[in-house]
């Protein structure tokens, strides 16, 4: 699966590298602000492709000595990346435009960028499809960076290239900086969004609630053979979920049972899952009183009841589960 996201990867950055290169010679040649402010966005998009290549290729690398949970944030890191480059290109045209609003200033080839700007555009919204599929599948946030960073270039390419008719019409050219100004703003919410979406994985934030309900309704499937489960915590990192739990069991339960119970509760997990990494630590029950021979099997209920007695031992209320 890491083979097909360095592929599409690769796919990017050689389209990124062409049309950073075609933007540029027809923003110089027409003396257009609004193309050139393109090719910049462009450019970030080519080193943004590059970071997204490197990343997968580490994020792909089984843990180590250094790294004992793998290396999946580096895909957390890489869109952090590409959505700081994204800024840094937002403050580049801005410059680039207000320049223009000043100095004015006429333009030259309008067929030229039409043409660049209609191809960049039909060019970009394919690679960013590819990508976006491969995102989804796989999981990938580097991959999903790109995938945006493409479709804003899609949008901004066809703003450019509607203005550019506009102009060719109408001879108004005051509008080429006015649309790099629209286009600037466009790039500016695609990178706050690419952020908050990282900067939630960097921090260990847990997984969504529909993934949690998921893995809830699982653990419900066994609760027939263990007492209670409590301190359930997961988090990403980068395409790989991690998910522990202390899972409570009858106190007189075998412990090659107990263990094989946690294997099963963690296969249905990653069979439910993709990239679930899954910890569990089994723990006896506390008995009420030293006559006490059995423990109580309680459903897993929701999320809060699983965490409401955290750190606390679970008592028995008179059943035969630890005759097992």
């Amino acid at each position: 699966m890491n083979d097909e996201k360095i592929k599409v990867a690769s796919i990017s950055i050689l389209s990124n590298f062409t049309l950073t290169a075609g933007k540029l010679a027809a923003g110089l040649i027409m003396g257009s602000v609004s193309v050139i402010s393109e090719a910049i966005h462009s450019g970030l998009d080519l080193v943004a492709s590059v970071v997204a290549y490197y990343s997968l290729r580490q994020s792909g690398k089984p843990a180590d000595e250094v790294h004992h949970y793998g290396h999946g944030k580096f895909e957390n890191v890489a869109a952090i990346v590409e959505a700081l480059l994204i800024l840094v290109a937002a403050a580049a045209i801005v410059w680039q435009a207000i320049n223009k609003l000043y100095r004015g200033g006429g333009m030259e080839s309008l067929n030229l960028g039409i043409m660049v700007m209609g191809v960049s555009a039909v060019v970009n919204f394919a690679v960013s499809e590819m990508l976006m599929r491969t995102a989804r599948k796989t999981e990938s946030p580097a991959l999903e960076a790109d995938a945006w960073h493409l479709r804003t270039d899609v949008y901004t390419s066809l703003g450019v290239f509607a203005g550019i008719i506009v102009i060719k019409i109408t001879g108004f050219n005051q509008l080429d900086p006015v649309i790099a100004l629209l286009v600037s703003a466009l790039i500016v919410r695609a990178a706050f969004k690419l952020l908050s979406n990282s900067a939630s994985s960097i921090v260990d934030a847990r997984l969504s609630d529909e993934e949690e309900r998921l893995l809830l309704e699982i653990l419900d499937k066994y609760a027939g053979e263990y007492v209670h489960f409590h301190k359930l915590r997961t988090r990403r990192s980068g395409p790989e979920r991690h998910v522990d739990l202390h899972l409570v069991v009858p106190r007189k339960k075998r412990i090659y049972l107990a263990h094989e119970l946690c294997d099963r509760i963690e296969r249905d997990f990653r069979q439910n899952m993709q990239g679930v990494h899954v910890l569990i630590h089994a723990e006896p029950c506390q008995p009420c009183n030293e006559y006490c021979t059995s423990c109580s099997v309680v459903p897993a209920g929701s999320l809060s009841d699983a965490n409401k007695n955290n750190g606390s031992p679970v008592g028995c209320d008179g059943c035969s589960g630890c005759d097992q």
